[in-house]
């Protein structure tokens, strides 16, 4: 399974993590309000805990979904789950964080427990990296820059971590490959995130001619019901959030405090609604956003996503770390929330505003080719932002080069917990720069 925790798009979903548990009856699946006694305030306990306790990245959290929703709680079958991991899948945006929208939908009687289930699950991991954000200026001394050091050490291990695994699951074959390919050279060689959007785009487009298969599997319907006016509100409130910002930016006079708080959350939110292919890919597009126009410096950019590993939850919550650490205001708690609201915006609105429609859009050939192109695209995106600004940041020693790769192989070989690379490689950098 690929490391993001994403199929090969859109046939049937790799097999999720299984517990010892997984031989236990299953329940029926659940109506639209989910069974007798749901609430959104049980909703916010449960993901409350799972915000605190998931670590491992998408694909974990997929796991521990199933092990606490699935099997033990039976808020929905295993072939509901099934199917709305296909869909959070398919769409642009965190995969985990949908699927437990969706799931708090089921359960909490609507929109207001698919809100309690992402705000329960975001809560902890952003509240850890809005706290290292405002105390990183603190953060003084040459053991303190080792520490730095090593969290972007730990960028560079994780980031080779997700190229080696999204490409094996999502560039299988030599069509894919080279539209991976071509979007490494359009990315490096365009500056900004003009070339990372052509490079979707055109990534989708060659994906329509070059990758269609004639047969792809599909699993039942979904069980979460979305009437087809909600699901078009959603889907229209999408497209209004993606253009109207960039409009608003230049009406409302240059450098201003609303002006800077409309760029801010278009930064995010058109990052949010381009992720193809798992929270890593967040990495190059939030780069080009906000280091390019200096509103955070790439070290300490690469220093929050280092740290982002250690945390539960989704890799998302980054964004929240940006958003505190800004130099032009809003920044702090404010900039933070407008941030993390932003790139979270676009996969919740996405994934309710499709519901009504997924079980039609998942059977046409034409929308999943366009889906393989595009996740073979961000896989060239994400392997240009490993060299810079990964690399060429973080690499500057032999030494950096031998820690990095130690912290890769421990990710792929060993399986160990990201945390513990977390803790070993910063605790490394801070020990070098004594030796």
């Amino acid at each position: 399974m690929a490391v993001d925790g994403r199929p090969d798009p859109l046939g049937q979903p790799h097999a999720l993590p299984q517990s010892s548990a997984a031989g236990k009856e299953q329940g029926p699946p659940a109506k639209e309000g989910g069974p007798a006694g749901g609430s959104p305030v049980e909703v916010f306990s449960v993901f409350l805990k799972l915000g605190l306790t998931s670590f491992g990245g998408p694909i974990a959290h997929l796991g521990y979904f199933r092990d606490e929703l699935v099997v033990r709680r039976r808020w929905i079958n295993e072939a509901g789950y099934a199917d709305l991991v296909a869909l959070c899948q398919f769409l642009p945006g965190p995969a985990s964080s949908q699927v437990g929208f969706c799931l708090g939908l089921l359960r909490g009687g609507g929109l207001l427990g698919g809100l309690a289930a992402w705000l329960a699950f975001t809560l902890p991991s952003a509240a850890l990296l809005i706290a290292f954000a405002l105390g990183a200026s603190t953060l003084t001394g040459p053991v303190a820059t080792g520490v730095l050091h090593g969290l972007k050490l730990v960028a560079v291990a994780v980031v080779a971590q997700a190229i080696w695994g999204m490409a094996r699951t999502l560039t299988p074959d030599r069509e894919r490959a080279a539209i991976a390919l071509a979007a490494v050279i359009l990315t490096a060689l365009t500056a900004g995130s003009f070339g990372q959007i052509a490079a979707i785009a055109i990534g989708a487009l060659a994906g329509i001619w070059l990758c269609r298969i004639e047969k792809s599997a599909a699993i039942g319907r979904l069980g979460v019901a979305v009437s087809r006016r909600k699901g078009a509100i959603a889907l229209a409130l999408f497209a209004a959030f993606l253009l109207i910002p960039a409009v608003l930016v230049g009406a409302t006079g240059p450098d201003t405090a609303l002006s800077r708080a409309i760029a801010l959350f278009d930064a995010f939110y058109r990052s949010g609604a381009l992720v193809f292919g798992g929270g890593h890919v967040v990495l190059p597009l939030l780069q080009a956003e906000v280091v390019a126009p200096g509103w955070v410096g790439n070290e300490a950019f690469l220093a929050g996503y280092g740290l982002a590993q250690a945390v539960p939850g989704p890799l998302f919550t980054f964004a929240a770390y940006l958003g505190a650490v800004m130099a032009p205001a809003p920044n702090g708690i404010a900039g933070a929330l407008l941030a993390l609201i932003a790139v979270f915006a676009p996969g919740l609105l996405l994934v309710y505003g499709m519901l009504p429609f997924w079980d039609r859009l998942r059977l046409r050939p034409t929308a999943q080719a366009a889906m393989r192109g595009a996740n073979a695209a961000v896989v060239g995106i994400l392997a240009a932002a490993l060299y810079s600004p990964v690399w060429t940041s973080a690499v500057l020693s032999p030494r950096d080069f031998a820690l990095a790769l130690a912290g890769f192989l421990l990710l792929t070989v060993w399986k160990t917990p990201p945390w513990i690379v977390v803790a070993l490689l910063s605790g490394a950098g801070a020990l070098l720069t004594l030796v």
